[in-house]
């Protein structure tokens, strides 16, 4: 039995201008990028021109081996990313959640991997922030289901044997191509070409993330 207990209800919930904000490591739209090439800390938002997130998202992934003996192109076909079943129709998501009054949007992001996926690991960089619809998340605050996510890049160091969410959320380690195309959502699939994939050819040069705030 798991010890741990995921959070309900939304008595903590942020939102802003009508819009869920929500953490974790993916949304439909066109994202938005911060304007510097190192981790940003999200309090500095507040006198930014960048409105801050309501739903955070992470994508999870490591390196299903580590030889230094092949390529730099056969090391990319290695990477896999982690994805979990949604709870509200056929596909796969990514963990994601509400960011509340009381945390951070990292440690929220951080909290929704380990509810919905059992994983720890580290947030290595935030790719953007993504608007999207949602029906379920209608409420008085968001009646139009308005939500903004900012998403993040979790390399995973440890998976739990046992989470708040396991009897609903399978676990599944897939190649970046069959996430996109086995995705719930389009905004996960653009999120995982044009912010993910992106930035993981940059990292894995030792470039670190462009600046696409210009985009």
């Amino acid at each position: 039995m798991c010890d741990l207990v995921a959070r309900t209800g939304r008595h903590l919930q942020r939102y802003e201008g009508g819009r869920r904000l929500v953490a974790g490591c993916v949304g439909r739209g066109k994202p938005s990028f911060p304007t510097t090439n190192h981790y940003p800390s999200l309090y500095l938002l507040a006198s930014s021109t960048i409105p801050p997130p309501k739903t955070e998202a992470c994508i999870p992934f490591r390196y299903k081996y580590n030889n230094e003996k092949i390529s730099h192109d056969e090391q990319k076909k290695l990477v896999e990313v982690l994805m979990i079943d949604s709870q509200s129709g056929p596909g796969l998501v990514f963990p994601k959640g509400g960011w509340e009054n009381d945390e951070t949007v990292e440690e929220a992001a951080i909290r929704e991997a380990i509810e919905e996926a059992g994983v720890r690991g580290d947030l290595v960089q935030l790719l953007g922030f993504y608007d999207f619809k949602s029906k379920k998340l209608q409420d008085k605050f968001s009646p139009e289901g308005m939500c903004r996510a900012a998403i993040f890049a979790l390399h995973v160091k440890e998976e739990l044997t046992s989470w708040p969410e396991q009897s609903t959320r399978h676990r599944r380690w897939l190649t970046v191509p069959e996430a996109a195309e086995q995705s719930r959502h389009p905004w996960v699939q653009e999120a995982l070409v044009t912010g993910f994939s992106v930035w993981l050819e940059n990292w894995s040069h030792g470039v670190g993330c462009p600046d696409q705030s210009k985009r």
